[in-house]
């Protein structure tokens, strides 16, 4: 019985530390995210750089900042690598990311062994089966 109280101590201590730990870092991404955003807002006007809305009073949470090369941790102080987007258009850029990534590969079928061009063809035995046809009375 002592085992069991033990050891039910421990896993609620795990996850004490666990939960200290996760709201640690979501402090400090808050914090980070605060810190870009509020010199993005200082520095750029309050407008979507992609479908052009205005923002302003409580809508201007909907503003988010971009990170033109996608890397978070790039955050020059003259704001090059951020533009201002509405959630809806950087929800959107980052799918279109997401889609070409997904079109840039190659499937499995689309290779030779070599690597090169396509291994299907659809045509291949048709000119065959033409000169069978034509030589049928």
């Amino acid at each position: 019985m002592a085992s069991d109280k033990s050891q039910t101590d421990k896993s609620q201590t795990d996850k004490d530390r666990m939960n200290e730990l996760l709201d640690q870092a979501r402090r400090r991404r808050e914090e980070k995210e605060r810190s870009y955003r509020g010199r993005a807002l200082k520095l750029f006007p309050w407008v979507c750089a992609r479908c052009g809305r205005e923002f302003e009073g409580k809508r201007l949470r909907e503003l988010t900042v971009h990170h033109k090369d996608h890397n978070h941790d790039n955050n020059p102080p003259d704001g090059s690598n951020w533009e201002l987007l509405c959630i809806y258009c950087h929800e959107n850029e980052h799918s279109r990311e997401e889609v070409a990534r997904w079109y840039d590969k190659p499937s499995a079928g689309d290779r030779q062994e070599d690597g090169t061009g396509l291994t299907h063809r659809p045509f291949e035995g048709l000119g065959d089966l033409l000169d069978k046809m034509k030589k049928k009375p």
